[in-house]
């Protein structure tokens, strides 16, 4: 199998029989077998086995898995990300048709992006599971009553971390406990309503009995499970019981090596070289050169690069006009412009042959913009200066379909190459990375602190949290710069920055008293954290699910039919936008958000039939 915890160092077994592959069982088929828990050995290495298994699906993809792995990354790129706004799905008109479709958000219940996703995050649970029914069946006194507890919450801790990423996605799905017997039961699970309550459960009880650190990087500690609790409760808009929990993690929170949650360079949160730093609250592993042909690399974002430079392929996850529009600043305040960002779009290349003269825009812009996204005429990581056309577009991607701009937060350096990158399965060059993927990071933390004291706290403290996050945007040292030698990207930066970057703190913090929460009241204070996500969180997966929770339809704070007005008016902006507005087809041309059906994923029709009708499909689909 894949193990991504190739350093665990949980009960420090000499050697422990580790199953290469993962059974290609389909849990969705009601008369499978519990073949899993029979086939283990009921011994303290079973136990083990079958944790890093499961920690091993925490990416979302497995060795044997039905399709493939971009479809499945936990990341999100395509259901957070494209989906939320922040890009376009990117390649040709053509590739990946179904992409297309929920790019568009005219997918089908028989879209084949669909069924897998919904397969990985069940072989998650399966696994979770199986952990938990394996440990009462050790009986040779090999494993501690203390033991025995930590793994139980550990196997919670991940069963509810794959259980949320279900209900984000389809919101109506299935709770499967260790109770349910595949064989017998699963198919009598029904999916009635929202299971944020069990979820919380699961993190609850693991918050309870985790340690503070743990022995090896990449295992969860009490700090995550209390993270994820949080992040649960924000979607089940339980507020006032979330805001103890984030004071606690902001004052005390821990990595799992132990060090104090801390917001370090931009930069180093998407650099495989210095991946698991202070912001870190809960990484999955990527690991590469581990004698897997990169299958234990970040596979979901296999595609992800620009169509020419590092990996030379695939030209997906375009970013959006919109997107980068989002990061202009007011030339005085240096704040956002949070109502007029879109009325124009920011100088790019769009429809300009590389070999024609560029000048990047001299506006001011916030800094993260140039860690977020690659844009024509400004330093690419250490790969030159982003050359425009010959990246952007291409045989694989035209600037006409999907825009002038390419993702930059999953791509390498250039000089780590080798350590970093490796050829996935033999075929794609340097496509398998080592860069783990941020499923919480502390500025998340901080801006779920601001939401809460939004809704139920001081507007004061919210805007406080706000700048913490603006703050380290604010400071020169963490800026994109400029190449001491151009012909030579490798060669080290000055101290220059690379484009007019301008980002300024709200209120009394900032010199502006007038733009302070308290000044704005609550709809201003809500308005600009939501903005604040947007732009410290772009391109991280995270925009579609946001969006949906806010949403009053869902119940949250932003109103009834908030999501589809963000996301129509996204566009009609993008429409007039690519391609001037003269190309076609366009990557959003049949695009439609439809209130009260898109802001959830339809179930997949497959695991409808084979549930023989006990799963019930939402509504619209």
């Amino acid at each position: 199998m894949k193990n991504k915890l190739v350093v665990l160092a949980f009960l420090m077994l000499a050697a422990i029989a580790v199953t290469c592959k993962k059974p290609k069982v389909k849990l969705s088929d009601p008369n499978q077998a519990d073949s899993l828990l029979a086939n283990t050995p009921k011994t303290r290495a079973g136990v083990e086995n079958l944790l890093i298994n499961a920690y091993g699906l925490l990416d979302g993809t497995y060795t044997g898995q039905p399709t493939a792995t971009w479809t499945t990354g936990t990341d999100n790129w395509m259901y957070g990300s494209v989906a939320g706004g922040d890009a376009y799905r990117g390649s040709n008109i053509t590739d990946q048709g179904d992409a297309f479709a929920l790019n568009n958000y005219i997918e089908t219940p028989d879209n084949t992006w669909l069924d897998p996703k919904w397969q990985t995050t069940m072989q998650g649970i399966y696994y979770s599971n199986t952990v938990l029914k394996q440990l009462p069946l050790v009986k040779d006194g090999s494993l501690s009553a203390a033991e025995m507890a930590e793994v139980t919450a550990e196997a919670r801790f991940l069963r509810g971390f794959f259980e949320l990423e279900l209900a984000k996605i389809w919101h109506n799905v299935p709770y499967i406990d260790e109770t349910v017997a595949y064989d017998k039961g699963y198919k009598n699970i029904t999916n009635t309503g929202a299971i944020w309550d069990k979820i919380e459960g699961d993190f609850s009880a693991a918050m309870a009995a985790l340690p503070a650190t743990q022995a090896s990087i990449g295992r969860a500690n009490k700090y995550a499970a209390e993270a994820f609790l949080a992040k649960t409760f924000m979607f089940d808009h339980k507020y006032t019981q979330a805001q103890p929990l984030l004071a606690d993690l902001i004052t005390n929170g821990v990595t799992s090596s132990g060090a104090k949650y801390a917001l370090g360079r931009y930069a180093d949160n998407f650099n495989p070289s210095t991946k698991n730093g202070p912001e870190g609250v809960f990484v999955i592993q990527a690991y590469v050169h581990d004698g897997t042909q990169g299958q234990n690399g970040n596979a979901g974002d296999i595609l992800n690069f620009p169509t020419a430079g590092p990996a030379a392929c695939c030209g997906f996850f375009k970013p959006s006009f919109s997107f980068v529009n989002a990061f202009k600043t007011d030339a005085n305040t240096g704040l956002p412009l949070l109502d007029t960002y879109d009325a124009s779009d920011l100088k790019n290349d769009e429809g300009l042959a590389a070999s024609a003269a560029f000048v990047p825009t001299i506006a001011t812009l916030d800094s993260r913009l140039d860690w977020s996204v690659g844009r024509r005429g400004i330093p690419y990581l250490d790969w030159g200066l982003m050359p425009g056309d010959t990246w952007s577009g291409g045989a694989n991607a035209s600037q006409a379909t999907s825009g002038p701009y390419v993702n930059i937060k999953t791509v390498y350096y250039q000089a780590a190459q080798a350590a970093t990158t490796e050829n996935y399965g033999g075929w794609a060059t340097n496509q398998a990375t080592s860069n783990s993927y941020n499923a919480i990071r502390f500025a998340d933390v901080l801006l779920w602190a601001a939401e809460v004291e939004v809704e139920t706290g001081s507007l004061q403290k919210a805007e406080d949290y706000v700048n913490m996050v603006r703050s380290r945007a604010a400071d020169p040292t963490g800026w994109v710069h400029t190449y001491k030698d151009p012909a030579n990207p490798m060669s080290g930066y000055t101290t220059a920055p690379a484009a007019n970057y301008k980002v300024g703190l709200y209120g009394a913090a900032g010199g502006n008293p007038s733009t302070g929460f308290t000044a704005g009241g609550q709809s201003y204070a809500r308005k600009a954290v939501y903005f604040e996500r947007m732009i410290e969180l772009g391109m991280e997966g995270h925009r579609f699910f946001d969006l949906q929770r806010w949403d009053g339809l869902y119940g949250g704070p932003a109103g009834s039919g908030y999501m589809a007005g963000i996301l129509n008016a996204y566009i009609a902006h993008e429409k007039t936008s690519l391609g001037s507005g003269t190309q076609s087809p366009m990557e959003l041309t049949s695009a439609k958000f439809t209130t009260g059906k898109s802001e959830v994923y339809p179930i997949p029709l497959t695991e409808i039939t084979l549930s023989g009708g006990k799963l019930k499909q939402n509504p619209g689909y």
